[in-house]
């Protein structure tokens, strides 16, 4: 079982690093900070540069954190919270990554909820500064601050679209 834990925690905690990443810089294929910035305007979102840094050091923490089993829940709801907007964006196109959908970060969402509620195991930091095992409402806290605080950003920094034009 510890082998799988810190293989999931490597996995998921270094690609919701790496995607944090490329949202602020220019390597593994980021655009800078002004790419990220476009990208969430282009989104819809407002905040502009701290609105880009802000999801970007939240997808760095998060996931190196994760990756490290260190503060997991709290790991694991900071990257909820970030996938949970991703989800948001993508929602409309449905759920295939293919057709740009939700599908990637409904996985992350669910694999950072999923290492909450399991612990990160015994090769972990938790376990070596004798923080786990966490208790179990503690992956149910963090799964709803998650969400709910991703879904709150949502509503708090999305503008809405603008409504069709009146035919005259």
């Amino acid at each position: 079982m510890n082998t799988g834990l810190l293989v999931l925690r490597l996995v998921i905690g270094v690609l919701i690093a790496e995607h944090g990443v490329q949202k602020i810089s220019f390597h593994l294929g980021g655009h800078g900070l002004r790419g990220g910035m476009e990208e969430f305007r282009g989104d819809g979102f407002r905040g502009g540069a701290l609105t880009a840094l802000a999801a970007g050091a939240g997808q760095i923490g998060s996931g190196l954190f994760l990756a490290a089993g260190l503060l997991t829940p709290l790991a694991a709801m900071v990257a909820m919270g970030v996938m949970t907007v991703a989800l948001t964006v993508k929602w409309r196109h449905g759920l295939w990554v293919q057709n740009d959908g939700y599908e990637y970060p409904l996985v992350l969402v669910v694999a950072a909820a999923a290492l909450s509620a399991t612990g990160p195991g015994a090769w972990s930091l938790d376990a070596a500064l004798g923080l786990a095992p966490w208790a179990p409402w503690w992956a149910v806290l963090a799964t709803a601050a998650g969400v709910g605080s991703g879904l709150l950003t949502r509503a708090v920094l999305h503008r809405p679209a603008d409504p069709p034009p009146v035919p005259r």
